[in-house]
């Protein structure tokens, strides 16, 4: 049986492009569908439009997590395998495993004949959003038999934002979440990694759902779809390149323009979420401090009481390249700790 991508009873999480009702396209990490459904039978179709590595989608059935590969170009249709259970109903969460390297578009899904899809259990009030580069996406995550170690060579399968430090957040702390996160990205247009030489920063992706002019049009995204209570920016460390400025002199001025920026980007969020709680702060990520005492100091010059700074106990001290999913709980761990010491009240500020 056939089952729309729209139908009431999916429940879709992420910053999605709904222009086509029908075909919700997936642009950033962390976006999923849920649903359950019963008999023994699931599918999922989709279309996709790649422009580097492998590319995977995430399921998450009955608790078992696996990965598909999805052709670069074009349809796939993925057969899930689903084994019988006492009660005949089953849980199923999709979710989109990488960042804008690729675009996903779901066209549907198929359950047997005869069988249906039920109620999910009411939506949790509490939602975050993080904004930041490939740590914040979850980017070779699961290479665990590399912890303190480079990178293995990978065509993108090691990603998963599953494991990213804002998801296993958002699990701990029973909220939603939108994961505005890019590898290689830096603040500013022209600087870090993300399509080098022609950089795009977070100062362009924050307010948009397309953003990869390689794969699309950029497009607006709707601020009033999703105000979250609590919203990380975790930028500053893909920013050394192609010069590490902060570090080699501090009041250079292409540092001060950093740090202008940054407040900017400050202001531009608070203007659109007027009663969040905006946490700061870099990664384990390996970076120089000076990026660090920059957040710092513009965090204090915004003399906003809900804006604050958060240094991790080992900041800068991690695995090389990327995080591995051990230390992603670590990180989770402490930003739980720490938004439980903000206020009592942090996830009823907002209705």
């Amino acid at each position: 049986m056939w089952i729309s991508a729209d139908s009431e009873k999916i429940r879709y999480t992420g910053r999605i492009d709904w222009s086509v009702p029908k075909e919700p396209t997936w642009i950033f990490p962390c976006t999923s569908s849920e649903f359950k459904f019963t008999g023994n039978t699931l599918k999922i179709h989709v279309k996709n439009k790649n422009e580097y590595w492998q590319n995977y989608l995430g399921c998450i059935l009955d608790n078992v997590q696996s990965r598909f590969y999805i052709k670069k170009e074009g349809e796939t249709k993925i057969e899930v395998r689903v084994n019988e259970n006492e009660t005949g109903v089953h849980h199923v969460l999709f979710f989109k495993r990488q960042d804008s390297c690729h675009e996903v578009t779901i066209l549907g899904y198929e359950i047997e004949d005869g069988e249906k899809l039920l109620e999910l259990p009411k939506k949790t009030d509490k939602r975050i959003e993080v904004y930041g580069d490939s740590v914040s996406a979850g980017e070779v995550s699961e290479a665990v038999d590399f912890v303190g170690k480079e990178d293995p060579e990978h065509e993108g399968g090691y990603s998963n934002s599953y494991y990213s430090y804002g998801w296993i957040l958002a699990r701990k702390l029973g909220a939603q979440i939108h994961d505005i996160a890019q590898g290689g990205i830096a603040l500013m247009d022209g600087e870090g990694w993300y399509h080098e030489p022609e950089q795009i920063g977070m100062e362009t992706v924050w307010n948009k759902v397309h953003y990869n002019t390689r794969l699309s049009r950029m497009s607006e995204w709707d601020f009033s779809e999703y105000i979250p209570q609590v919203v990380i920016v975790a930028v500053g460390q893909n920013d050394c390149h192609p010069e590490d400025y902060m570090k080699e002199e501090y009041c250079h001025p292409q540092a001060r323009k950093w740090r202008e920026h940054y407040m900017n980007f400050l202001r531009k969020l608070r203007s659109v979420y007027s009663e969040a709680y905006i946490i700061c702060c870099t990664t384990l990520l390996n970076h120089d401090e000076s990026w660090d005492d920059a957040i710092a100091q513009v965090v204090k010059n915004m003399d906003d009481k809900k804006i604050t700074q958060y240094v991790f106990k080992r900041n800068g001290m991690g695995t090389p390249g990327h995080l591995r999913i051990p230390e992603a709980y670590e990180m989770a761990e402490e930003l739980e700790e720490y938004i439980g010491r903000l206020d009592g009240k942090v996830f009823s500020c907002i209705g």
